[in-house]
């Protein structure tokens, strides 16, 4: 992953612990803060699913698109249970 790459997910990341702590109407990202952690994980797994779909029909374009969204809600998930992108980078590092 280059540093570009990692940039836009911490970005993404405070984007999304922004909505936590300041919320906008009619955000989806606050939409999911409010139906809590079983909608988030919930979402987790549709967006996996759909990834796994996607690639087992070799549509590279869609399984992208697909990851995209797995990633995000991955985050979602992880500022809900106050997990930071370097928790997860510590523990990857330990394999």
């Amino acid at each position: 992953m280059d540093a570009n790459s990692t940039n836009v997910i911490r970005d993404l990341y405070d984007l999304i612990l922004d909505r936590k702590a300041n919320p906008v109407d009619g955000s989806y990202t606050n939409y999911l803060f409010d139906k809590g952690i079983e909608k988030i994980g919930k979402k987790v797994g549709e967006e996996a699913i759909e990834a796994i779909i996607s690639a087992s029909r070799g549509d590279k374009e869609n399984t992208i698109q697909e990851l995209a969204d797995l990633f995000y809600h991955a985050m979602v998930m992880m500022a809900q249970m106050g997990i930071t992108p370097e928790d997860v980078e510590t523990e990857l590092k330990k394999r």
